[in-house]
């Protein structure tokens, strides 16, 4: 059996062990903050209720919320193990601390690490009885996995529509009549040594790795609204390191990328441009930053600041005007690439084209009008959808991934190893080939 099917079925099987308990951590681990929900169930199967499984209301409460500046993450990758670990323990142990309650496993999320999309189909015959979990295993091991490489990780591999002989768009063929069963299959890839090291990092912390999700999926399941995932929207989630861009169709994620670029870069342009240490650069932009400037900007004058000691040198002043100046063109190439990466998804032959922009760097003032004449789609800005018990100042854009990661947690989707494939008694010439890249990766 695959290694990598099996780490990713005990993570998934450690999940609902973890929620039986009724307690488990998020940790969305990104480039300029690291936070951390702490999750109670209450037990109750949210399936019951007559609410749609993305309208917040999972059966879940948040009981704990903190967040700490990240350390040791460059471009959403861990860049220094024991500074990350350190960030880690300190959000983690605040949110203990405020939910009154320790937590052993944790669901992580993570951004960048190279995401490569891939659409998979596969065909087997049902021989006109009712289709049952069985053949949805053998369907899906029937799908033709591409050779992505060495060195590359499954993250999400994920049925995303299935078609039983001539009708197309099932969400679940289970417990129907038919004598040809199709799937098409949406599998995320990413850098092989990223997932390594969340995982170790999480282990260093004596904590459980009990599942991992790509921060810019857990971005759209947080901010877009059901009808744009029903009908077709992208997500662009912009954080600190990097910009996640996410597409989802039927309620399924089908497409992800990510641009090495995000708000860190604007603000050590900033940083540069006006010759202010970084952390003056980031209280610059955060208070007075845009990029669309007006006649007034030219006359409302900015003081950088100082404590150099120097009157003359800590008294200097830019105008706003100069500062949009700095901030406009590096905003305007993370749009570009992300036009560049919804272009080559073909995200133009969708039947809806919503474009929701989200995560902490989404905030700088006249983004939506801009990023709307570049990515030539209305762009409306997201906030995650509210969860019970999520303390107010956790309800901004900057928590779309963690909120994201707490439905996920609560509702995951089908994945491929949530099936009993059975390797041995279907030989699938694609599965049994991606049986040996898995274990050589993992």
């Amino acid at each position: 059996m695959i290694e990598l099917y099996e780490s990713q079925r005990a993570m998934r099987n450690m999940r609902r062990a973890a929620m039986q308990r009724g307690v488990v951590a998020i940790l969305d681990v990104g480039s300029s903050k690291i936070a951390c929900l702490v999750l109670r169930f209450d037990g109750s199967d949210p399936s019951d209720e007559n609410i749609g499984s993305l309208a917040g209301q999972s059966g879940f409460r948040v009981i704990g919320a903190a967040t700490t500046r990240s350390r040791g993450v460059k471009f959403g990758e861990i860049s220094s193990m024991g500074e990350t670990e350190r960030a880690i323990r300190t959000a983690v142990q605040a949110a203990q601390k405020m939910a009154g309650i320790r937590v052993d496993h944790v669901i992580a999320c993570f951004s960048g690490a190279g995401p490569r999309s891939y659409g998979l189909a596969g065909t087997v015959d049902v021989m006109g009885v009712t289709v049952d979990e069985q053949d949805v295993a053998r369907v899906l091991s029937a799908c033709d996995v591409p050779d992505f490489g060495h060195g590359r990780e499954v993250l999400h591999a994920q049925p995303v529509n299935f078609a039983l002989d001539h009708r197309s768009g099932l969400s679940d063929p289970r417990g129907q009549i038919g004598n040809e069963l199709a799937c098409d299959m949406h599998m995320l890839t990413v850098d092989a040594q990223a997932i390594q090291n969340i995982a170790h990092c999480v282990k260093r912390c004596d904590l459980e790795l009990a599942g991992l999700a790509s921060s810019s999926y857990a971005a759209g399941v947080a901010a877009l609204v059901e009808d744009e995932q029903e009908l077709g929207a992208a997500c662009i989630d912009m954080g600190g390191g990097s910009t996640g861009v996410s597409i989802f169709m039927k309620k399924h994620m089908i497409f992800s990328d990510a641009v090495r670029m995000g708000g860190d870069h604007v603000t050590s342009d900033i940083s540069m441009g006006l010759q202010v240490p970084t952390a003056t650069a980031e209280r610059i932009k955060t208070f007075y930053g845009g990029v669309v400037a007006t006649g007034m900007d030219d006359r409302e004058m900015i003081e950088k600041g100082g404590e150099t000691g120097d009157w003359e040198h800590d008294r200097r002043t830019v105008s706003r005007a100069e500062l949009i100046g700095i901030m406009r063109p590096r905003v305007e190439e993370i749009l570009e690439e992300v036009r560049a990466c919804l272009d080559a998804a073909g995200f133009d032959h969708l039947p809806s084209q919503q474009i929701v922009l989200t995560g902490g760097a989404s905030q700088i003032p006249g983004l939506d009008g801009l990023a709307s004449r570049i990515l030539g789609h209305q762009v409306r800005l997201g906030r995650p959808l509210r969860v019970h018990g999520l303390p107010q100042a956790a309800t901004g854009p900057g928590f779309a991934g963690a909120v994201g990661l707490s439905l996920f947690a609560a509702h995951p989707q089908d994945e491929w190893w949530d099936f009993e494939i059975p390797v041995d008694k279907y030989p699938a010439r694609s599965f049994k080939r991606a049986v040996q890249w898995f274990r050589d990766n993992w």
